[in-house]
């Protein structure tokens, strides 16, 4: 088990760096939802080898916080961009 913990670590670390470096701002979104998700499976590792079911809540309830997160933000984004579209023609 600290194998697997130990290689989502090390793709959260990858993600972190697509965050501060993506291209586009729509990469840095995807690199922080796929960041929400390795931090909601190490919650969930973690409650199943400290036999803590409570963490499980915890962790759907950032897993709901992290997807309508992601949501608002992309609506924002997709006005932002709409409404520089309309005020250049």
């Amino acid at each position: 088990m600290e194998l697997v913990l130990w290689a989502m670590i090390i793709f959260l670390a990858c993600y972190i760096v697509r965050v501060v470096k993506g291209p586009t701002i729509w990469d840095r979104l995807l690199g922080m939802n796929l960041i929400s998700a390795k931090i909601i499976m190490i919650i969930i590792i973690f409650a199943s080898m400290n036999n803590t079911g409570y963490l499980l809540d915890f962790a759907i309830i950032y897993s709901l916080f992290g997807f309508i997160g992601t949501i608002f933000i992309a609506l924002f984004l997709s006005k932002q961009k709409l409404g520089r579209r309309r005020g250049k023609k």
